[in-house]
């Protein structure tokens, strides 16, 4: 039996659509599911339960399970209750990380690029203490995952007891299939699409940063099916354990990422640049990219779909569907 816990979010169902794929049914889901819609992420997949949060621990009591992958968390980057997003992100994850402990349990869980704060200090995924707390996260979401990741390199440096695998992801920004739910936090191309698909104009912001052009900032994209290509191969690999980061390598633009859109499409390119937001021109990042020595390293060796072809599969298989969900 496995256990997905946000399985019923973006990332989480496609990882269970995976986990389904390879053969898995006896599947868990930890999660809720609202009324915004969110079950249609799971609504073609088998599942052995789903779960609500708050009936979990009782739940837990007595179980075996094969692993744990832990997805489940307060996401948006404008979250302001600090102390609902702590108790969801930071002290939910520890217990869970005891429990794996406890009752010896692979635990693979989401961390974020958004631990890095505005990337003064680099996008190493160095894992060593010291390393780690030079990061300053720019928001309480980036922030809970910090903390977790620090208490989790804490206990290895220390030598203390932990999960027989466990490894802590790091993703970039991730777009793709079932991410329609999270509204603002969606990818900039699920919310433009149908824009594009309409033929009006695309908006992006202006640059306000000498030397950079109009919607030439840059993220490292990656496309969801890499994302879960990584957690399947942890899966399969439980010799590996640490903090790494899960991105191409390979920061791109966002108009690179709406000129693939139009091109996946056939249509003509109609891009506008507008002003960005006065308050947040000062802590806006205009770039991100993600350090994979180390995910090389431990031996993974799945690659990454480059953003053209990423494009593509999204809009000709879903985005541009009738039905969009994976």
């Amino acid at each position: 039996m496995l256990l997905v816990t946000g399985g019923a979010g973006f990332i989480g169902s496609n990882v269970v659509a995976a986990l389904n794929e390879a053969g898995r049914s006896d599947v868990v889901v930890c999660d809720l599911l609202g009324r915004d819609g969110k079950w249609r992420n799971l609504a073609k997949r088998q599942l052995m339960d789903i779960v609500p949060p708050d009936q979990f621990a009782d739940w837990l009591k007595g179980r075996r399970l094969d692993a744990v992958i832990h997805l489940g968390a307060i996401s948006e980057t404008t979250a302001t209750d600090g102390d609902l997003v702590i108790e969801t992100n930071f002290r939910f994850s520890l217990r869970l990380l005891d429990w794996c402990t406890d009752n010896p349990t692979p635990f693979i869980y989401a961390s974020s690029a958004a631990t890095y704060g505005d990337g003064a200090q680099g996008f190493a995924d160095d894992p060593s203490l010291p390393a780690l707390r030079q990061l300053r996260p720019m928001n309480l979401y980036g922030w809970s995952k910090h903390l977790f990741d620090m208490a989790v390199a804490e206990r290895a440096a220390l030598g203390q007891k932990l999960p027989p695998q466990w490894a802590g992801l790091k993703f970039f920004n991730v777009f793709g299939p079932n991410e329609y739910h999270k509204g603002t936090m969606m990818s900039v191309l699920a919310r433009r699409f149908d824009d594009i698909k309409a033929g009006r104009p695309v908006q992006l912001f202006k640059s306000h940063r000498e030397g950079i052009a109009d919607g030439d900032q840059r993220r490292d994209f990656i496309y969801v099916d890499d994302v879960v290509r990584v957690m399947m191969w942890l899966l399969a690999t439980p010799s590996v354990s640490g903090l790494f980061n899960v991105g191409t390598g390979s920061a791109r633009s966002f108009k690179d990422m709406m000129l693939s859109a139009y091109a996946a499409l056939g249509t003509s390119p109609n891009i506008q640049y507008i002003d960005m937001p006065e308050q947040i021109r000062g802590s806006y990042q205009y770039f991100t990219q993600s350090e994979v020595d180390r995910l090389h390293g431990a031996g993974y060796n799945g690659g990454f779909t480059g953003l053209e072809e990423a494009v593509e599969l999204y809009v000709k298989g879903f985005l541009d569907r009738a039905d969009r969900f994976r």
